[in-house]
């Protein structure tokens, strides 16, 4: 396939994006270092900003050379759903009534495990809540682990080690753990319906390997920061003041509903919009909602749903030339440095491809979603809650690959071996 000059421009781009995410770090300490600018290197150095800013220079680039109606229409047929669904389930997910909820199930759990300190929280924040994602969704089961993680672990000055191992290990479990069922892991969900997967198929080829897999990594982490966490008292009291609880009833219901019409815009829109009434009539039971976090996680996965529609014409002839092995392998590291809903998408166009080689195409994209931000569509959300926790609000790419690699081995022997 000869691409045209737009493409290579947008790959280009995306090339140039994926160093600025790496590079993040770097650009925040020239704000301090160069306060002249300081507005503009603390704006480059917002990791959600980054796919968003290229794909607008994408735009303008298309603009420029093809005119605007071309990019208007190219811009148009991108589908923006999930961009808008994690948007409004992080703001729903990161609500008080909700988030008292979701804590008081952990508690609950916690409590159940003898285990000393906050050993228990820990290990049903890095297994439960991942694994729950398979019925809630990915986005909202990584923004409240992200939350239960914030307040009963990183706001209480934990090592810089233990913050980026906890950081590594959930997003390898939040892309794992989707794969229980056909709709809830974005990777799965651009599939499912092409290739005929239902959920018992996902419960027997993936869910049960998943689950595991899910488990060894929440128990090695616990045990090998067992020495901190057994030093920490549980802190996993009432965020804010109690919320009634047909209140929290009500939440529940809006992100049930929000969740069960996850591919109809309109509709999870006006429940979205309905909830903002409710929250707005009912402010004294509300803290601050994540608005600003949410429309920076839906403005970085828009710029990757542009950014990476350009890239179909490197991304499907690579896939159909691989074996499954290839493939699986391959998936996992091409998963580093594009979205893997996109991964699998592109691989589902590919005609007459094996039983097997399906099942190692998505079990290598969801094996390598942790590795990096821009793998998996829910990173950027839990990013944004726990950022401010690591130095200079800026979390290491570099750092966040280590902290991910034994997750993502133990993720990719379930997946090939069992």
């Amino acid at each position: 396939m000869t691409p045209s000059t737009i493409q290579v421009i947008a790959t280009a781009l995306f090339a140039v994006a994926i160093v600025h995410t790496f590079s993040a770090r770097a650009i925040a300490r020239l704000e301090r270092t160069r306060p002249r600018h300081a507005g503009v290197w603390h704006l480059l150095s917002e990791v959600e900003v980054v796919f968003g800013f290229w794909a607008m220079v994408l735009v303008l680039a298309m603009m420029a050379v093809e005119g605007t109606e071309a990019a208007t229409a190219y811009v148009d047929s991108r589908n923006f759903t999930e961009p808008m669904f994690v948007f409004a389930i992080m703001v729903i997910a990161g609500s008080r009534p909700i988030l008292q909820f979701a804590m008081g199930i952990v508690r609950f759990l916690a409590r159940a495990l003898p285990l000393p300190g906050s050993m228990g929280t820990y290990l049903v924040a890095l297994t439960v809540v991942p694994l729950l994602g398979s019925f809630i969704t990915e986005p909202a089961a990584m923004t409240l682990a992200a939350l239960v993680l914030a307040n009963s672990l990183y706001a209480r000055g934990i090592s810089n080690r233990l913050r980026y191992a906890t950081l590594g290990v959930l997003f390898v479990n939040v892309s794992i753990g989707g794969t229980l069922t056909n709709f809830a892991a974005p990777p799965v969900l651009m599939v499912a319906g092409t290739w005929g997967w239902d959920l018992g198929f996902m419960l027997a080829s993936f869910g049960w390997k998943a689950a595991l897999a899910v488990l060894v990594n929440g128990l090695a982490a616990t045990l090998a920061f067992r020495g901190e966490l057994r030093r920490m008292a549980p802190a996993l009291g009432p965020v804010g003041k109690r919320v009634p609880l047909p209140l929290i009833v009500a939440h529940v219901a809006f992100l049930a509903g929000v969740v069960a019409f996850a591919h109809h815009p309109p509709m999870f829109m006006g429940i979205f919009l309905l909830f903002l009434g409710v929250a707005t009539a009912y402010e004294r039971h509300q803290d601050r909602l994540i608005l600003r976090e949410g429309l920076l996680v839906a403005f970085f996965l828009a710029g990757l749903v542009v950014l990476g529609g350009m890239q179909e014409w490197w991304l499907q002839p690579l896939l159909s030339r691989m074996t499954a092995d290839q493939v699986f392998f391959g998936a996992a590291g091409l998963t580093a440095f594009t979205d893997n809903a996109a991964l699998t998408y592109l691989g589902s166009l590919v005609e007459g491809l094996t039983d097997e080689f399906k099942y190692a195409l998505v079990a290598g994209a969801v094996t390598g979603g942790g590795l990096t931000v821009i793998a998996n569509a829910p990173n950027p959300a839990g990013l944004s809650i726990l950022r401010r926790y690591f130095d200079g609000e800026a979390v290491s790419a570099l750092w966040l690959v280590a902290a991910a690699a034994l997750p993502t081995l133990v993720a990719g022997l379930a997946f090939r071996l069992l």
